[in-house]
C-alpha cells in the first residue's frame, strides 16, 4: 500500500462529532487523505463532484437528503466505495442485502472501525490493481431501492439500556416529533431518531399510508372515517385515537382504500 496514492475520503455525516471522531479515526494512518467534510447530502453531491473521493464515509440519516438519495442522485457514472454510517440496524440490513462495502453501527469503537477502515483499504488496492466490481454492488443496491419491494418488515427499537425488534405489522400508527417520529404499538410507544419522510419511505404503501405532515397509518387498524370540516376526515383507529386525514393527504387514502365520499 506503501506505493499506492493516499486514499482520497470525504466524511458525511450531520453530527458534528461524529464527523470528528472519523477524522481522529483516520488520523493515525498515513494513506488517508481527508479531501472535505460535508454536513448534509446537497453539500455531499457538490463535495463529491469537486473533490472526487475515493471513499465516502455516508451517513444514512440526514435531513431531506439522506444516504441513500445521494447515492441515487450520482447516476451510473463512476462511483466512489462506500462505508455507510448508522444509528439503527434497519438500515445497515436494507443496504447492505447486495453486499456492499460496509457499514458502522453507531455508537462504534476504535476497534470495529479499524476492522471496517482495513477492509475499505485491501478492497481499493484490489480494484486498483484490476480486480474490483464495487461499482456493480453499488449500482445492484440502487436497482434494488429503485424496484421498490425492499420495505421495513421490522424496527430495532433501543430503549433503557435494551434493544429489541419491532414487526412493522405490530405498527398502529406512527406520529412525528421533529426529527424524530413516536412509534405507536399496543397502547405503547418507541422514540426513533428519524423523520417521518423516511420512515414513510421504508414502509410497504399497501400497508401504511400517510395521512397528515404528521401522521402515519396501518391501514388495517383504521375503525372508521367521518367527514370534516373543508373537506378533511376524522381517522379513528381500533384504540380510539382519532387523526385529522388533510386534504393534502386526502388522495394517498383514496388510493389505499378506493374513492372516498
Amino acid at each position: 500500500m506503501t506505493d499506492s496514492p493516499p486514499i482520497r475520503v470525504l466524511l458525511v455525516d450531520d453530527e458534528p462529532l461524529a464527523r470528528a471522531m472519523l477524522r481522529e479515526m483516520l488520523s493515525s494512518d498515513a494513506h488517508v487523505t481527508i479531501v472535505g467534510e460535508s454536513c448534509n447530502g446537497r453539500e455531499a453531491l457538490a463535495a463529491i463532484r469537486v473533490h472526487s473521493p475515493d471513499l465516502i464515509f455516508l451517513d444514512v440519516q440526514m435531513p431531506e437528503v439522506g444516504g441513500f438519495e445521494v447515492l441515487s442522485a450520482l447516476g451510473k457514472g463512476p462511483l466512489p466505495y462506500i462505508i455507510f454510517v448508522t444509528a439503527y440496524d434497519q438500515y445497515a440490513v436494507r443496504a447492505f442485502e447486495v453486499q456492499a462495502l460496509d457499514y458502522l453501527l453507531k455508537p462504534f469503537d476504535q476497534e470495529r472501525f479499524d476492522v471496517s477502515w482495513q477492509r475499505a483499504k485491501a478492497q481499493i488496492l484490489r480494484d486498483r490493481n484490476g480486480g474490483g466490481n464495487m461499482d456493480r454492488r453499488i449500482l445492484a443496491l440502487l436497482e434494488e431501492m429503485k424496484a421498490g419491494n425492499n420495505y421495513l418488515e421490522r424496527l430495532v427499537i433501543k430503549t433503557g439500556g435494551r434493544i429489541f425488534f419491532l414487526d412493522t405489522g405490530e405498527i398502529d400508527w406512527i406520529e412525528a416529533e421533529g426529527n424524530y417520529v413516536s412509534v405507536h404499538s399496543a397502547k405503547k410507544s418507541h422514540l426513533l431518531r428519524e423523520t417521518i419522510s423516511n420512515l414513510e419511505a421504508q414502509l410497504d404503501p399497501k400497508k401504511f399510508v400517510r395521512i397528515h405532515r404528521s401522521a402515519i397509518i396501518r391501514l388495517d387498524f383504521i375503525e372508521e372515517l367521518q367527514p370534516w370540516f373543508h373537506g378533511e376526515y376524522r381517522v379513528i383507529l381500533q384504540d380510539g385515537t382519532q387523526l385529522t386525514l388533510s386534504r393534502n393527504h386526502r388522495e394517498k387514502l383514496q388510493e389505499a382504500l378506493g374513492k372516498l365520499p
